[in-house]
């Protein structure tokens, strides 16, 4: 295991391991801690008692969180024609169809989302070695392959988060920047729990988180008190 950074030893010093801490108190200290030369993420990290090997149980989606996450995203959108169209007007980064799978395909992947519209899936399917290892695949459950592609370029620029629960059962998400008002984060973490409670699964038993915490980009985690959102 690599040795732990000075800054890191420090900052997990001011963290009290026995406690779980309310969201506001944990937002607070996670940027007290912080000891990044950059604008670090806030990150929360659910631990949810799921069987994601049950089709019943996996949990993904996608959220526009209410202040955005602080990252600019870069939009790929796959369509022709009108929709094309569309996806320019809204402010899409590269639109294309052919040419541009054709340049992905040869490991062109300066974006951080690509949206396509259904009829252009089959396609794109052939990228599936190439995007699937990054988590770009397009997917209906988080809005990225449909028709209208206007909403989904306004969604994500406007600051739309995925979640995926991994087979562990943990979904980690980005929540903003530790130059956010403490207020911003505290709303958007709410917002997000209110949608990771909405899609809990009917058969999901026991409790269903069993543990959350929050973090910076590289600061230690911080164990949150669940009834605190």
């Amino acid at each position: 295991m690599a040795k732990k950074s000075k800054n890191y030893v420090a900052a997990k010093e001011k963290v009290d391991r026995t406690k779980k801490y309310d969201v506001e108190e944990a937002v607070a200290l996670a940027k007290e801690i912080d000891f990044a030369k950059f604008d670090a993420s806030v990150e929360v990290s659910y631990n949810l008692n799921i069987d994601v090997k049950k089709a019943d149980q996996q949990i993904r989606g996608a959220m526009v969180l209410p202040h955005g996450t602080g990252k600019t995203q870069t939009v790929v959108v796959i369509a022709k024609g009108e929709k094309a169209a569309e996806a320019e007007a809204a402010g899409a980064d590269f639109v294309g169809e052919e040419e541009l799978i054709t340049k992905i395909n040869d490991g062109w992947l300066d974006f951080d989302v690509m949206v396509a519209t259904p009829d252009m899936m089959g396609q794109v399917g052939r990228l599936g070695r190439v995007l699937g290892p990054k988590g770009l695949m397009p997917n209906p459950k988080t809005g990225t392959v449909t028709m209208d592609v206007t909403k989904a370029v306004n969604d994500i620029k406007a600051g739309q988060v995925t979640y995926r629960a991994d087979k562990a059962g943990i979904v980690n998400v980005p929540i903003g920047k530790v130059s956010f008002d403490d207020n911003k984060l505290v709303e958007n973490f709410k917002a997000l729990h209110e949608q990771i409670m909405r899609v809990k699964p009917a058969t999901a038993k026991g409790i269903y988180i069993t543990s959350l915490t929050l973090a910076t980009t590289f600061g230690p985690g911080i164990k949150i008190n669940v009834e605190s959102l």
